[in-house]
């Protein structure tokens, strides 16, 4: 079957690893994901191949370096989705049979978990507190309807007119990528916006530096010019 296929992909801590790590929407190289998962190089070609003969991960070739990135959005939100599954807690084993307790994690790696909470890319569109606002926003401004199930109201459209951005010529046909999609927000446990909508105003903040990727992770900042393009354009008081 091919859930049980798929499941058998994401089951490993390494292929899952990488599939997280793919949700800032670039491409990687295999060495860049073995050093990110901290696995051997022989190991990370082993599990992308897995990846990319499964369909969840694309291959590119340059010389002699090989980049991967994922398939496409519609595996970008399934890996975000399965991330905000709430799994029930595991009951807790007898004192005597507790593992020692673990070292905290490193103050790095904190912080890249706090400044992704705030905001980040979800492959491409944006996530965290800040996408979540920004759906809240275009929801209460009438920009997007979710009486239906979510949709771009020609409010929206004469908004994104006026922003100078424009959607793909193939969204919302037949073969296209939906205008607008919810997508349940992994750390913020409600939806932001993606779609090709939620992928016009990420790549919009992105060109005319209203975020800044932090490092080289998914983690984003707003900055001073965004966090006025967002209180004039949205309304949004960050």
């Amino acid at each position: 079957m091919a859930l049980a296929q798929l499941a058998g992909l994401l089951a490993d801590p390494t292929r899952a690893a990488f599939c997280m790590a793919l949700l800032d929407g670039r491409a990687w190289t295999a060495g860049e994901l073995a050093r990110h998962a901290r696995v051997a190089p022989s190991t990370a070609s082993e599990h992308l191949s897995r990846l990319i003969a499964g369909g969840l991960l694309a291959e590119e070739r340059q010389g002699r370096h090989r980049y991967v990135r994922l398939a496409g959005p519609e595996v970008a939100t399934l890996i975000e989705d399965l991330a905000s599954f709430p799994l029930p807690a595991e009951p807790a084993d007898p004192p005597a049979n507790r593992p020692p307790p673990t070292t905290p994690g490193s103050l790095r790696e904190a912080t890249r978990t706090s400044a992704e909470a705030r905001a980040r890319t979800c492959y491409d569109h944006l996530a965290g507190r800040l996408g979540v606002a920004v759906r809240d926003a275009v929801l209460a401004r009438g920009l997007v309807s979710d009486e239906d199930g979510p949709a771009l109201t020609d409010r929206g459209r004469s908004w994104l007119a006026e922003l100078g951005a424009e959607l793909p010529p193939r969204a919302g046909r037949a073969g296209g990528r939906p205008v607008v999609r919810t997508c349940l927000d992994w750390t913020e446990r409600r939806s932001h916006l993606g779609g090709a909508f939620g992928a016009v105003l990420c790549r919009t903040a992105l060109d005319r530096s209203w975020v800044e990727r932090i490092g080289s992770g998914r983690a984003l900042r707003v900055t001073p010019d965004g966090e006025r393009a967002l209180r004039d354009l949205l309304g949004l008081a960050l």
